[in-house]
């Protein structure tokens, strides 16, 4: 093992770790006023959350054993785990850095149900969540499971994180029901620089999400970093160009939000994907994020707060499958489609398929559950006052008569 590699591993694990308080930013800052606390309070949680959770039982679940759809229990409490020998890097910085997916994961689909969502039932929820639906789809992605067996392939999560998140995100959502001014008031983000904030911390993390995927400080990583860059810069200026063309200017949400979905459909394909491919990719998902919003969220009128389905689950579908079409097998001996790779096209739909239906099916039980348990939706009363003040007791800012509904 090279000290460099460790070294590198271990600041890409802080860049990641970083990625979760940065979408508290994003989220909070998306959201309406009296709701601000409660919503960077869902990614907050989780972070203490989902770590022990990892700790305890998602990373034996995730990686030990040779199961087709789960782990096993021999590395409970990382048991057995060691912190100086491994492949290429010590299995214990290993475990570390993917100790950081689950965190941002479970928070992602948080963004579907603020404003709404009682903090204890959805604690409950991803308690659940991690062990149910991510370890199991880690374990099939990453750990030689049954989607791994396909040949399909996800450098960092566009199945594993991406898709599983929103579409859990999305069944959340329906069963929560919608808000109780959907489509009668108008939701607008009450401070816009946090989530400039939220994006550049995010964008900053992604760098250590992709190219620390590498599991390596050579060549590969390098690749990663630079299309991820890349990806993010097209979609940032795709979506501005969405936005000047479908009403007549481009705003800074728009911008935050087309970097965001850049930075998620080059997610699976990061390191397998070439430069010039990357720059397609972002350009292409922020319009096919942008009327999968503008159209199908209206269309079938579910109320998905801050868009995590839109923006992670559309556009870790979208990248799931364009990395069967862009996979480049100089860059990393995997052929898509453009390279005559039928099979591992053909292997992205099967993953991206499963992927939709495992997590959907799962979240649902697991929502019916949560409901049998505990009151999962706050009451009307609460809902018109604010999660702040009605789950934390606490306010962001001093009330102005008339800023707060």
């Amino acid at each position: 093992m090279e000290a460099g590699n460790i070294a590198f591993i271990m600041i890409c694990t802080a860049m990641v770790f970083l990625m979760t308080p940065a979408l508290a930013f994003f989220y909070g800052g998306l959201e309406r006023r009296k709701n601000i606390l409660n919503t960077m309070m869902m990614s907050i949680g989780t972070m203490g959350l989902a770590s022990i959770i990892w700790i305890a039982v998602g990373y034996s679940l995730s990686f030990s054993g040779d199961g087709s759809f789960v782990g096993n229990l021999n590395h409970i409490f990382f048991q057995g785990v060691s912190m100086t020998k491994g492949d290429g890097i010590p299995e214990g910085l290993f475990a570390l850095f993917q100790m950081m997916f689950s965190l941002i994961t479970a928070a992602i689909l948080t963004g579907s149900v603020v404003g709404r969502m009682r903090f204890p039932a959805i604690l409950l929820f991803l308690a659940f969540w991690l062990v149910i639906v991510y370890a199991p789809m880690a374990h099939m992605v990453w750990g030689g499971g049954f989607i791994a067996s396909l040949g399909a392939i996800d450098f960092a999560g566009g199945t594993v994180v991406h898709i599983s998140s929103g579409i859990s995100g999305l069944i959340l959502c329906i069963v929560l029901g919608q808000r109780r001014e959907f489509k009668q008031a108008e939701y607008r983000p009450h401070n816009i620089p946090f989530v400039v904030l939220g994006m550049g911390l995010l964008w900053f993390g992604w760098f250590g999400f992709n190219a620390g995927s590498a599991l390596a400080a050579d060549g590969l990583a390098i690749q990663a970093f630079l299309t991820t860059n890349t990806a993010a810069s097209a979609g940032m200026l795709s979506w501005m160009l969405v936005e000047r063309l479908s009403t007549g200017k481009p705003t800074v949400v728009g911008a935050c939000t087309g970097a965001v979905v850049g930075l998620v459909a080059i997610t699976p394909g990061a390191g397998f994907v070439s430069i010039w491919a990357s720059i397609v990719i972002g350009a292409l998902v922020s319009p096919f994020c942008y009327y999968s919003i503008s159209i199908i969220k209206q269309k079938f009128g579910f109320d998905d707060s801050l868009d995590a389905f839109g923006c992670h689950g559309m556009g870790g579908i979208f990248g799931s499958i364009v990395t069967g079409i862009f996979a480049d097998p100089a860059v990393n001996g995997s052929a898509g489609l453009l390279y005559g790779g039928f099979d591992l096209f053909w292997a992205q739909i099967e993953a991206t398929v499963i992927t939709i239906v495992f997590a959907g099916l799962a979240s649902l039980v697991i929502i019916y559950i949560v409901k049998a348990i505990m009151p999962i939706r706050v009451s009307a009363k609460n809902e018109a006052l604010g999660l702040d003040h009605s789950e934390h007791s606490e306010n962001a800012y001093p009330t102005f008569v008339g800023l707060d509904s």
